[in-house]
């Protein structure tokens, strides 16, 4: 058995938190360099350049890559050889709360939905826990802003629906989405499991770096279907026409009842933003 305090947990969020809103992962960063010169419109060309020399002046200035610096999404996976000497969530938000507030991060979260009511801190996060073999915790922060959020779709297909049709619903939300989530984008896609379950697959995709296929040859391919009807949508960079509409589309899947099909679409947009840490 091995304790790990609560002041590293508290730590290792505070620091994931900020870096994660800082500096994007390395190879999304990559694709959208490289998006520059496969872009044949040059709206979006410039646009792209734009957002290029947006995540260099981020990195140098030391500041958020973007203004919507999100709702914390925490996705932790806890060894079962470890004890934590004190309340696992309490550590999480408040590590949360350490990183936005002293990281001079914007704090977007309301204390109730309707009423609203801002906490001032960005807390509570939206916290996923798995117990998992061994003597670490994994601990991974993926802050999600709401224009791409607000843009996310799912639907409970039945059984009979086809591979056309589950990349057509896919395409349709990309569509209907248009310029609200900052695109280009990157689509986490949910199959399977039930109504929670699916979106939760669908969260879960977009921390999945996109340079990583899904494992399983037919569903890699159905991830570049998907890529190719996003982007024959020509929405393109910031909605304003072109080649560049997404930049990846991750799928994560679970079995399913007998009588279902569900399938969620997770929208991040070009800042779609992940850090691990193991403690």
């Amino acid at each position: 058995m091995r304790i790990i305090k609560t002041e590293d947990i508290i730590r290792t969020v505070k620091n994931i938190c900020i870096d994660a809103n800082r500096v994007l992962p390395c190879d999304l960063e990559k694709l959208i360099n490289d998006s520059v010169n496969t872009e044949s419109n040059e709206t979006g060309k410039s646009i792209l350049g734009d957002i290029c020399a947006n995540m260099d002046a981020a990195r140098e200035m030391n500041i958020p890559v973007c203004q919507d610096t999100g709702m914390a999404v925490i996705f932790a996976e806890v060894g079962r050889e470890v004890y934590i000497d004190g309340n696992f969530e309490d550590a999480i938000n408040k590590g949360v709360r350490q990183g936005y507030v002293e990281g001079l991060l914007r704090l977007s979260v309301v204390k109730d939905p309707i009423r609203r009511g801002n906490t001032n801190d960005n807390t509570p996060a939206i916290i996923h826990t798995r117990i998992v073999d061994g003597d670490k915790i994994k601990i991974t922060a993926a802050p999600k802003g709401f224009g791409s959020e607000n843009m996310s779709r799912l639907k409970m297909f039945t059984p009979s629906a086809t591979q056309e049709e589950i990349i057509d619903f896919v395409a349709e939300t990309v569509k209907v989405a248009g310029s609200n989530p900052c695109p280009p984008i990157v689509l986490g896609v949910g199959i399977g499991g039930d109504f929670e379950m699916v979106a939760y697959l669908a969260k879960k995709a977009l921390c999945r770096d996109v340079s990583e296929r899904n494992a399983d040859p037919f569903y890699a391919e159905l991830e570049k279907k998907m890529l190719d009807a996003a982007n024959a949508t020509g929405v393109g960079p910031q909605g304003f026409g072109g080649d560049v509409t997404a930049l990846a589309v991750n799928i994560e899947t679970y079995p399913t009842h007998i009588a279902g099909l569900p399938v969620a679409v997770n929208v991040g947009c070009h800042v779609t933003r992940h850090k691990t840490a193991i403690i």
